[in-house]
């Protein structure tokens, strides 16, 4: 029988309810951006802070903390959870890996030579909080192994979408304040082999980090991930200052990070001609990606990994499950819309790209339930 730490069901516990809540604030933020009123809520997060706009400060500062508990979370998946047996970290790795490869191809068929195709990484992402609640929706009749399989899948993920960002969406660098990030992240790293373990020298050390990352060029959110592999893991008990950090940050992430993010990034006036933003390669891109490709690649790539021997299926599982956690997989959202900010610079194309997003998430996430009720249905 699996066993699963508390901090883990805690994880899935605040991602489950997250993710209600996302689709309550994007569909209160889309209502609100349509309404006689429109104008006024869209100006609110386009109000200037310190020379930045509202929205910049949520997308670059606050999931800065989004980050670092995706980074905590990994670490721990790395060190004692499903990450630290290598047969049963490789399933979720080659899924992963599968369900960011065939997406971006996807993408890349259609936007390939044209001025869309810097969006290859958009239908790579996976969002963590709607994937876990809607598979949260089935109850009981979900294997653990099938909970941990689409959580750590959804990490690795996520882990892939910070690595795309940092080598592929970075235009400009400045050398100086790149080395200064890093020097702190390096004097961060001594600390830990010095075993200092107060929590408060790593988030004043990582605040400066912040600082310097986010005028190196390199999105200043990869801080919240290097902060969380330098915090001391310890052995991962609960009076460790990483399980104790990464606990204290579940329900802020949950119920107001990615709540603001959200309301943010749905701020969008949808064009009377509802077929508008459909009509174009990147949009087809973005959801033939995410809705088909997404659900093919984790099919094959971990189907792929368990014949040539490296992975292993657990024995609660099936091949149906894969598939219909693929679709699941296809939620992009947060993620999507992270990349697709970094991607393009033209307003029509981030509008353009975020209603793909919403649209394709919704159809991937209906989908994913139907084929997991009809999977576990007939276990």
């Amino acid at each position: 029988m699996i066993k699963t730490t508390k901090l883990f069901t805690d994880f899935f516990e605040s991602e489950k309810a997250g993710g209600i809540v996302l689709v309550f604030v994007t569909l209160l933020s889309l209502v609100l951006a349509n309404s006689s009123f429109g104008t006024n809520y869209i100006a609110i997060w386009d109000t200037s802070i310190n020379h930045h706009s509202l929205t910049h400060w949520i997308n670059d500062g606050l999931m800065t903390i989004f980050f670092l508990l995706i980074g905590l979370e990994l670490e721990r998946e790395i060190y004692i959870g499903e990450l630290s047996n290598i047969k049963n970290a490789a399933l979720p790795a080659f899924a992963a890996l599968g369900g960011m490869i065939v997406p971006a191809s996807i993408f890349l068929f259609f936007n390939i030579g044209t001025n869309t195709q810097n969006g290859a990484g958009i239908p790579m992402a996976t969002d963590i909080a709607f994937a876990i609640g809607i598979l949260s929706l089935l109850g009981n009749k979900v294997p653990i192994s099938l909970k941990i399989f689409l959580t750590a899948l959804a990490v690795i993920d996520d882990l892939g979408a910070i690595l795309i960002i940092a080598l592929f969406y970075t235009k400009t660098i400045s050398i100086l304040h790149l080395f200064i990030a890093l020097g702190i992240f390096i004097l961060m790293l001594i600390m830990n082999r010095l075993k200092i373990y107060k929590l408060l020298p790593y988030l004043i050390l990582g605040c400066f980090m912040w600082y310097f990352m986010l005028y190196s060029g390199v999105h200043a959110t990869i801080t919240g991930v290097l902060v969380a592999f330098a915090i001391p893991f310890e052995n991962g008990s609960e009076n460790s200052i990483s399980y104790k950090l990464q606990h204290a940050l579940h329900k802020p992430v949950a119920f107001v990070i990615l709540p603001l993010f959200a309301l943010a990034n749905t701020a969008i006036i949808l064009s009377t001609n509802i077929s508008m933003p459909f009509v174009n390669h990147n949009s087809l891109g973005i959801i033939l990606g995410l809705v088909l490709g997404k659900p093919l690649g984790v099919f094959v790539f971990s189907k792929l990994g368990v014949l040539l021997k490296f992975a292993q299926i657990p024995e609660d599982i099936c091949w149906k499950h894969i598939i219909s956690v693929g679709f699941l997989a296809g939620i992009g959202f947060t993620m999507s819309i992270f990349v697709t900010l970094l991607a393009f610079s033209e307003e029509q194309w981030i509008n353009n790209s975020k209603i793909a997003i919403l649209l394709a998430s919704a159809i991937a996430g209906v989908l994913g339930y139907i084929f997991c009720t009809i999977s576990l249905s007939k276990k």
